[in-house]
């Protein structure tokens, strides 16, 4: 059966591998549910004629709001107050330290595709001072570009990270962009947990190098390091940000044209053609 395969849809857990496109010898196309496509040998594929598409722009939106509500809710201390609140601890201790204004705060946002795009859009909204960083430097939008991590973190309060899963991304935020950023930096990450070199992340925010962090993705999902679920300035969310009732039927849509477009030998959309 799987010699007659011509067609497979995959997510960002099913890693399609050599030996997975070796198994498929009849593979023309595969369709991912994620906008990443680091679980796809892309090379590979290339070699062997294989179409991929992914998920393109579809969850973009429904992003771009995860990585605001998540640095809201850590400037603001909101789901710390929410834990306060429901301990008791309001009655008992009285006071609550002050959280931190959005407006005004200096933001780099890491990758200025679609899904960072929106989130400069939001975060313009807010008031705040927004730069970018990003493979090439984008005609069409007009903040400030960054040709490197470092300087952007050094002019920044707050990073975005809105990039793919790369051999040149992975752990490209270590300790010396955390302390480029500085002790009131703040990091949000809804793009790839292996971005982030953990290890780094851990010691700083143990240090108080950093300020605090809003993550969506983890380096070795579903483990998360034990020493973040002890802190107060970390929101985590379980990979969620594209998780919506809405963008999950857009995406069953989607799939069901890509397969439709391949089957009947017209267009795809959102084929990835970068290798």
């Amino acid at each position: 059966m799987a010699g007659s395969v011509k067609a497979a849809f995959c997510s960002a857990s099913s890693r399609v591998t050599t030996g997975v496109l070796q198994n498929l010898p009849e593979l023309r196309f595969i369709v991912t549910s994620s906008v990443g496509v680091d679980h796809i040998d892309l090379h590979e594929c290339k070699r062997r004629g294989v179409k991929v598409a992914n998920a393109g722009s579809i969850f973009s939106e429904d992003v771009a709001d995860a990585a605001v509500g998540l640095l809201i809710d850590v400037l603001r201390r909101i789901s710390a107050a929410n834990r306060f609140v429901k301990a008791g601890l309001w009655h008992e201790n009285g006071g609550y330290p002050l959280g931190h204004k959005l407006g005004g705060k200096r933001v780099g946002i890491i990758g200025m595709g679609s899904i960072g795009l929106d989130v400069a859009k939001r975060l313009n909204a807010f008031g705040c001072i927004i730069s970018y960083t990003s493979r090439n430097e984008k005609p069409h939008v007009k903040f400030p570009f960054c040709p490197n991590i470092q300087e952007l973190a050094a002019k920044s309060e707050i990073l975005v990270i809105c990039c793919a899963l790369t051999d040149q991304t992975r752990h490209m935020i270590d300790k010396s962009v955390m302390l480029a950023l500085g002790r009131d930096g703040i990091i949000v990450n809804i793009a790839r947990g292996a971005i982030v070199n953990e290890k780094d992340l851990v010691e700083c925010l143990l240090q108080q190098e950093i300020a605090g962090v809003g993550l969506d993705v983890f380096e070795n999902e579903p483990n998360v390091p034990e020493e973040l679920l002890e802190l107060d300035n970390v929101v985590m969310t379980p990979h969620h940000a594209v998780m919506t009732e809405q963008s999950l039927r857009d995406l069953y849509e989607l799939v069901v044209r890509n397969l439709d477009a391949f089957f009947s030998n017209k267009p795809l959309m959102f084929e990835v053609t970068r290798v």
